[in-house]
């Protein structure tokens, strides 16, 4: 009984996770200033990590995990430096 909540409630998380990513590519695509835009990726790539997340959970891989860590660092250095970009105009001092 248990097992089966677990894999209805994973297959719900991911779907309403695709349509958060599907909402995220919308204001990615058409956000009228930048910082939405950059609000956009980010959110996106928050997605994407727990995607990644569920999917581990769904199969029982180490290998998700790791690449949900990578991809949350990666995602973190990026808004970091756009961010950035947009108050100073350059990344590198």
């Amino acid at each position: 009984m248990s097992a089966s909540i677990l894999t209805w409630s994973i297959i719900a998380a991911q779907v309403l996770l695709g349509l958060a990513m599907c909402c995220a590519t919308f204001r990615l695509v058409a956000g009228p200033r930048a910082q939405d835009r950059i609000l956009g990726l980010d959110t996106l790539y928050v997605n994407a990590m727990l995607m990644l997340v569920t999917f581990g959970i769904r199969t029982g891989s180490t290998l998700y995990f790791e690449a949900a860590l990578v991809i949350g660092l990666l995602g973190f250095v990026a808004t970091v430096a756009l961010a950035k970009f947009l108050m100073r105009g350059e990344v590198i001092e």
